[in-house]
Formats: structure tokens, sequence, C-alpha cells
């Protein structure tokens, strides 16, 4: 490769990594909205992938309504993903492996979560992640009906932003355990539906939204929590009525629900 080509490449890069920034500071900042009520001070946090083993993540701490590229850590997947199978590892650990995943020694530290961030993006085709606390979702998520939320549908834009399920993950200890629970629900959801989810949803937590564009993310999030709110509020009239499962599969699949999937980036 001659030095021409180097240069050319490594300029490619660099602006790639720019406006994979500039992207995930939008994502950030709409699903920090005041309005939306998905977060509030430090809560929630959002990444993408930058590399085969580089990625974005906001930094510990830092607000999604407010997140500056300074709020911004990245991060090596390599140094994150080996801990998923290591039973020995504890808080100091983990913080330890954090800080050495940084690609700048001198940047800030990781969201904790950063580890299941490392891990959905090592996932085929999904570019962005978002987690957020989102109201209506959680009010669900702290019930005893949380598992029939994420295994049912309701409404036919639910399924074309959410996908034909979502993956229900049992409370787990925020950071190593919570992450490896995530990977083991993610795993199985594929191995049943033959397809990435769209949606996580996190018992007594919040919300996890994935996808290759940050369009599909905040998608998945606002249809999420627009639902929740319905579901709430059928639940109180004795419903929800759930959709049955080939109805499921036929707006899944369906030629013009996959246009419009294709036009609004999700």
């Amino acid at each position: 490769m001659t030095q021409n080509q180097n240069d050319h490449l490594e300029n490619h890069v660099v602006r790639d990594s720019v406006e994979r920034k500039a992207a995930l500071l939008r994502m950030s900042h709409e699903l920090g909205r005041d309005d939306l009520r998905m977060a509030i001070l430090g809560e929630g946090n959002t990444s993408t992938r930058v590399g085969p083993d580089t990625f974005l993540v906001k930094a510990s701490g830092s607000s999604l309504r407010t997140l500056t590229p300074n709020d911004v850590v990245e991060c090596r997947m390599s140094a994150l993903l080996p801990l998923m199978k290591d039973t020995h590892l504890g808080d100091s650990d983990v913080d330890a492996a954090l800080f050495a995943s940084r690609i700048d020694p001198n940047g800030k530290k990781p969201s904790l979560e950063a580890l299941f961030h490392a891990s959905l993006l090592s996932l085929p085709d999904v570019e962005f992640v978002g987690h957020a606390h989102a109201t209506a979702v959680a009010q669900i998520l702290c019930s005893p009906r949380a598992r029939e939320f994420a295994s049912h549908r309701i409404v036919p834009d639910e399924i074309v932003c959410c996908g034909v399920a979502s993956v229900y993950v049992p409370y787990a200890d925020p950071g190593l355990e919570l992450a490896r629970q995530i990977r083991r629900g993610v795993m199985t959801f594929v191995e049943q539906h033959a397809r990435s989810p769209r949606v996580i949803l996190l018992e007594n937590h919040g919300i996890i939204t994935i996808g290759r564009t940050p369009e599909a993310v905040v998608s998945a999030m606002l249809m999420a929590e627009k639902v929740a709110n319905i579901w709430v509020g059928a639940a109180a009239l004795g419903g929800p009525v759930f959709l049955k499962q080939e109805q499921v599969e036929r707006i899944a699949d369906r030629p013009d629900e996959k246009y419009r999937q294709k036009v609004l980036s999700l």
C-alpha cells in the first residue's frame, strides 16, 4: 500500500470516527430530552461502534441531555469482552478493566454499562445502542406483568419499530452480572427467532434499544414508551388484548413494512 493510500485510509477512519461521535451526541440528546422523561441526571447511556475493536460510549456520570464530545470515551472491546467469562472478578477488577479499555489513558471513566455495550456492538448489524429508564416502560418492568410486556405485541407499529418480541432480562446487579445476563438473553432470542432483537427489557431497571442507525435506536425507544402507556391504560380496562402470533409474523414480514423500515432508517 502506498503512502497516499495509507493517508487516504487514515483520513477516512478519522472522518468516520468524527461523524459517528456527532451522530452519537445527537442520539443522546434526543433520548435525554426533558419532555420525554427517558433519563434524568446521569441516567442512561449510549454507544456506537467506530472500528473492528473500538467503540464510543458515554462517560460515567455524564448526562444524556447535555452530553459533549469530552463526555464520550473510546474503548477497546477486546479489553472488556473477556470479562464475561471470568467468574472471579470483583468490583475493583471491573473498574480497573474499564479504565484499561480506554484508547486515551487520560480520558474519563467509561460507564459501568460499557460492558453490555461492548457485547451488543459485537452483534451483526448493530452499530448504535441506547439505554434509558423510560418512565412508562419502567412502570411495567417494576410490575408482575413485565414478562408479558416483553413477549407480546399489541399494535402493528410496535412490531415495525420494536420487532416481533423483546428480550426479557430478570433483575441483575448492574455491571458485569447484568452484561452476562443480557448476552445470554440475546443469544437465546437469536436462536428462537433467527433474527437479532431490537429491544431488551431489564426487570426493575430500564430499556435498551439497538440497531444499525441512531434513528432505529430512537424509534424503538419512543415506540416502546408509547406502547407502554397504551399497555398500562388497557390493563386498567381489563386488557391488553394481544395480537396473535400469526398476525405478528405477518406484519414483520410484509413487503410494505420492510419498505417503510428502510425509508425510516430502521
